[in-house]
């Protein structure tokens, strides 16, 4: 081992190899000679990476992620009501445990005097899932109104770390069945849950979620949205707040757009270092010019301490019944998506897509995230899963070793640990956010709908399929109370509210019931019913020269008949 540290740190060849590092950050200047797409040399799992490199390209993936993993906690924080204290530490415990857990999948352990293995053993991060959010912001709303979670005398909402508790809690018991389903052979997974299933499930999530990026672009999805005519939010976000504006004032869309340029640009011109962290950039951008205009309220950034770790705050832990059938449905949804995010990782990282090391890794991966979503729920966070990011990063490096991804690892571990960090995502203003939510939840979208595509040709028993989880999804994702006044009961059997709520929660939320349908459909209609529409359009064509040649027969005057039938029986002597 120290011969192998002796080498890294005192040779060119162990220190920064021969990669050309220019490729990483050179753009792509206007009417000057095209450089190359690619570098020519690729790096496997398990070689030897230049230790300047491991670093650098470590660095180069925690930037891809850093994005998707800050904006969870930001919006579940909000539909909470929690203070600036609180969502700075969602932020910090986030980023400390997507740096801890993605160690399972890179590390990939294995089960003594067993052929099973716990994660993946490629470049496979895991970040907070946004499946998760329409869960957390449908239910928290049921939690005010049942009293679980508190409002003041004017009816305005308290912060509900209690809500959120449960809501962990039901996370990590949920967990358990993506970590049955591992075990499950990998023909029976994809039978039960094809992507004409799953797409659908994921292009909901993403749509749901555009409406609440969209709303902070204008302003913020809080209460100032609607342009309230009195009280302390007609302004947005507070009246009192810098450079305050009505929702939906020029100013805000402004700065949203910035950001939405910014990440075009980036992918238009940028170096390649700069095209795997776009949406950074963009947020970058956006943030120098917000506080340049005075957009920034600092007071919350210098109140932050230097430092923070996992468990300064603490939740609550109980189990919230109304929420596990949803929950369950977003594991359903997290393991598929896995099976997916692995896939493509193992194809741009040169390893086998099918036959027994594959499906290892697939299954492997699914175990892994089982554990992690437990895991993540006792670092009191809500649940991680395998991101698809990172995919892009080593396509267009050609680096897979796993050394860069270890050092991924340790830079969000780093930015978690110091709190001014978090401090700072949290104050930055809610229309430069919003531009890069929307772009970031517009991506989930695009991925449902290539989800939708691996399932190939939409057939009849597809399009079926598709079109019976749309009807309700997209009912309920565009009008989200269609269902809430189904049940008025409002007696004291609390088993009975929660039963209710249970039902209400899975309406509301177009994923779910877009999933339970779509699984039900699946099952039912049988194989053998599928009928290619360019099969039923040459029956009918068939059918139709039938019939036009039986009419024409019958036209037939008699005589010509008879010299026709004449005709044959000498054709046939």
């Amino acid at each position: 081992m120290a011969r192998i540290i002796k080498h890294k740190l005192t040779t060119r060849e162990g220190l920064i190899g021969d990669y050309d590092y220019a490729f990483l950050f050179t753009p792509k200047i206007p009417f000057m000679k095209k450089r190359e797409d690619e570098p020519s040399t690729f790096f496997p799992l398990n070689s030897s990476l230049p230790l300047f490199l491991a670093i650098l390209l470590g660095f180069q993936h925690s930037l891809a992620m850093v994005a998707g993993v800050v904006t969870p906690p930001l919006i579940m924080g909000g539909s909470a009501n929690f203070g600036p204290d609180l969502s700075q530490y969602l932020v910090s415990a986030c980023l400390i445990g997507s740096g801890i857990l993605s160690l399972i999948h890179i590390i990939r352990f294995k089960i003594p005097k067993t052929n099973i293995y716990i994660g993946t053993g490629l470049i496979s991060v895991v970040g907070t899932s946004f499946a998760t959010i329409n869960v957390f912001t449908s239910s928290l709303p049921i939690m005010y109104r049942s009293g679980i979670c508190q409002t003041a005398a004017d009816g305005t909402p308290l912060p509900c770390p209690d809500g959120y508790g449960r809501l962990i809690a039901t996370a990590m018991v949920c967990a358990l069945l993506e970590v049955v389903l591992s075990f499950l052979p990998a023909k029976v997974l994809k039978k039960v849950f094809p992507p004409i299933v799953t797409g659908p499930v994921v292009l909901l999530i993403g749509v749901e979620l555009v409406s609440s990026g969209f709303k902070d672009w204008a302003g913020g999805s809080g209460p100032c949205y609607g342009r309230p005519t009195s009280g302390d939010f007609m302004m947005c976000p507070a009246n009192g707040a810098p450079m305050a504006a009505p929702w939906g004032s020029a100013q805000f869309i402004g700065l949203g757009f910035l950001v939405f340029i910014s990440i075009l640009f980036c992918e238009k011109w940028g170096a390649p270092i700069m095209k795997s962290c776009s949406v950074v950039i963009g947020l970058l951008v956006g943030c120098i010019v917000a506080a340049a205009c005075g957009y920034f309220d600092g007071t919350n950034i210098d109140a932050a301490p230097v430092g923070t770790f996992l468990w300064t705050h603490t939740f609550k832990l109980k189990i919230y019944g109304p929420a596990v059938l949803p929950m369950l449905a977003v594991y359903l949804v997290l393991m598929m998506e896995s099976i997916g995010d692995i896939t493509a990782t193992c194809d741009v990282s040169r390893q086998a897509v099918e036959g027994p090391e594959y499906e290892s890794r697939i299954k492997g991966g699914i175990l892994g995230d089982g554990i992690i979503g437990i895991l993540a729920g006792a670092f009191t966070l809500t649940p991680m899963s395998t991101f698809a990011q990172n995919n892009g990063v080593i396509a267009l490096t050609k680096c897979a070793n796993r050394q860069a991804g270890a050092w991924a690892c340790f830079f969000m571990l780093i930015m978690g640990i110091f709190a001014k960090f978090a401090a700072a995502i949290v104050a930055i203003p809610k229309p430069v956010l919003g531009g890069m939510t929307t772009f970031l939840f517009s991506s989930v979208c695009v991925s449902g709908i290539a989800i939708i595509t691996r399932a190939g040709k939409i057939q009849r028993r597809e399009r079926l399929i598709l079109t019976a989880s749309l009807v309700m999804g997209l009912g309920a994702t565009m009008v989200p109370d269609w269902f809430t006044y189904v049940f008025t009961y409002k007696g004291d059997n609390h088993s009975l509210r929660g039963f209710y709520d249970a039902i209400e929660l899975v309406m509301t939320n177009g994923f779910a019931i877009a999933g339970f349908v779509g699984i039900a459909c699946n099952l039912i209609l049988a194989e053998e019913e599928n009928v290619d529409d360019e099969q039923e359009m040459q029956v009918v064509e068939i059918d139709a020269a039938e019939e036009e040649n039986s009419s024409s027969d019958d036209m037939m005057v008699p005589e010509a008949k008879r010299a026709s039938e004449d005709h044959k029986r000498v054709d046939m002597v």
